[in-house]
């Protein structure tokens, strides 16, 4: 039926005149078919989509890095650029991505970062981090880090990786490194009844409630939004408002 049932909403229908607990199960994306599925009723492209297509060509950056601490706490983007080796001197000063653009010397994007704090988590954008940058879980800790989502994109050999730590232990099923791929519309991604298959319930919703999107990277970035709270702020990055800084120089 997920093959040959035209669109996830004709499957469901599909499945529905089969056997109404069928139906259920297809549109929760679940085992169980007990999920929320309730509508999203919002324009994903408010949210985490607008990024979906330029980050498969690696803009504005190669990784997309967002932190979260423990409820009722926040990790400190200051803080967290500065580990991973942001100039100490631009951060103080508050410099923006439009005051990198406008001195451009060369360096452009590709040695520089850019962080803030959006949806509850702190994200860390960049290509790649300077050499003998190290994070380690000390410094986690210090920072109150106990989540993490890191989105790699190399679009030369079109991989693209997804990772997600949590209390220090990487959430995989034990997968191991998660392609993120042009999965078929319809079917999960992830292990089903798996650490994984909340992703598989968002997913699902997406397809359901936004038809519109017909690009399934633009599919999961919003259930990634939705499932976890990861954002972006859009408006700041068009308009160069964003916080940035280039890498310390050796």
């Amino acid at each position: 039926m997920g093959r040959h049932g035209g669109s996830p909403e004709e499957t469901a229908v599909a499945l529905e005149r089969i056997d109404p607990e069928w139906g259920r199960r297809f549109r929760t994306g679940g085992l169980d078919g007990t999920g929320t599925v309730e509508a999203c009723g919002r324009d994903p492209w408010e949210g985490l989509v607008w990024v979906a297509g330029s980050w498969r060509e690696q803009d504005p950056y190669t990784t997309l890095a967002f932190f979260r601490a423990a409820p009722g706490r926040t990790v400190d983007a200051e803080r967290l650029a500065l580990l991973y080796g942001a100039d100490p001197a631009q951060v103080a000063a508050g410099t923006r991505l439009k005051d990198l653009q406008a001195a451009d010397t060369g360096r452009a994007q590709w040695e520089s970062c850019c962080f803030g704090q959006a949806g509850g988590w702190t994200f860390l954008l960049y290509h790649d981090t300077p050499p003998g940058s190290f994070a380690g879980k000390g410094a986690y800790a210090a920072l109150g880090i106990e989540e993490s989502v890191w989105l790699t994109a190399t679009s030369a050999k079109a991989i693209y990786t997804f990772d997600y730590m949590r209390d220090g232990r990487r959430v995989d099923d034990d997968w191991g490194a998660l392609e993120l791929i042009w999965y078929e519309r319809g079917r999960a991604p992830y292990l089903r009844g798996g650490e994984l298959d909340f992703l598989n319930r968002a997913v699902r919703r997406a397809e359901l409630d936004h038809p519109e999107l017909t690009n399934t990277f633009e599919l999961y970035f919003h259930a990634l939004e939705e499932s976890l709270g990861l954002r972006l702020p859009r408006r700041d990055f068009v308009e160069g408002e964003v916080r940035a800084a280039y890498w310390v120089e050796e």
